[in-house]
């Protein structure tokens, strides 16, 4: 089967500044839900080396120490609390986190579903009162600068007010990655408030409601993606006053369809390096795919060391 010449064949790497900008605070605990599997021990190995994080073990130990073994790591000093099956994991790494016992909590292997699920649950103890919110940081292959999208991964249909604490938390993240003044645009298919396109409408209430609520950055909408990227395309349009267009950090978008779509455009298009963090629970949560490259699996637990802000 031949890809399409659309797909980026881009070598994937880390975003260097993130990394260093996670080692540059203390490293937090991770508890992992089953952590015994490949994929989630290789990239707990990887970022403890890094400096990144302190691996909390949770999952079968038979199979945890198997796959310390083969990757030849010395896991006898770090915490491991033996569970079985994929729902009791998800349990024990959320009560870890909620009983300060750990400072983020990662999926290993198990279904989205479950882990989700553990973590709010109302038991866990994980809740704040805020909506949770997927944030993805994506990184363009360039090194220049990234482009945060919220929500692609846990929010199906978000409401008015789920997209309020996104436009919050993705504000929070941007001035804790450094940002001075973050600049949000609000996605919709067209720069008008037409009846006709509902997101449209929803963005421009959005867009009035941050700028009396969320004084702190610059948030725009409705904005179709052109003139949320393309200097060119805001020119062209002549909305050069407008301080979002064309310069935007992060994008809102109105359903997971369009912020599924759009973050893997920027991967696997653009040939970006994506990651994600789940905010607004106590502690920051990491969603890790089995498709995701070593180099997004890193850069999310930079992204959650950040959150974190343990100071070193």
């Amino acid at each position: 089967m031949t890809a399409s010449s659309f797909l980026s064949t881009a070598n994937v790497q880390a975003p260097a500044d993130l990394i260093k900008m996670g080692q540059d605070f203390g490293s937090p605990r991770v508890a992992i839900a089953r952590a015994g599997a490949p994929l989630p021990m290789q990239a707990a190995k990887e970022a403890t080396e890094a400096d990144l994080m302190i691996p909390v073990f949770v999952g079968e130990r038979d199979m945890i120490e198997a796959e310390a073994a083969a990757l030849d790591w010395d896991i006898s000093g770090f915490a491991l609390h033996d569970t079985t099956g994929e729902e009791e994991a998800g349990q024990k790494a959320a009560a870890l986190c909620s009983a300060g016992e750990a400072d983020v909590l990662m999926k290993g292997q198990l279904h989205t579903d479950v882990f989700m699920k553990a973590a709010v649950s109302r038991d866990a103890g994980l809740r704040t009162g805020s909506r949770f919110v997927h944030i993805f940081h994506i990184s363009p292959p360039d090194g220049s600068k990234p482009m945060l999208v919220s929500d692609a991964a846990v929010n199906v249909d978000p409401s008015i007010e789920t997209r309020q604490d996104a436009i919050r938390e993705v504000t929070d993240l941007l001035i804790r990655l450094g940002t001075a003044r973050p600049k949000l645009a609000i996605l919709s298919a067209t720069e008008s408030a037409i009846p006709s396109v509902p997101s449209s409408m929803e963005a421009k209430e959005l867009a009035d409601w941050a700028k009396a609520e969320v004084p702190e950055a610059d948030v725009s909408g409705p904005l179709a993606f052109d003139l949320i990227l393309s200097p060119a395309a805001v020119a062209t349009k002549k909305l050069t006053d407008d301080p979002v267009t064309g310069q935007a950090d992060a994008i809102i978008v109105p359903d997971i369809e369009s912020g599924n779509a759009l973050f893997k455009a920027f991967v696997y298009v653009g040939g970006g390096c994506a990651a994600g963090v789940v905010t607004g629970a106590k502690v920051p949560i990491l969603l890790t795919s089995r498709a995701d490259p070593a180099a997004a699996r890193m850069a999310s637990v930079a992204l959650a060391a950040i959150k974190c802000a343990i100071p070193k």
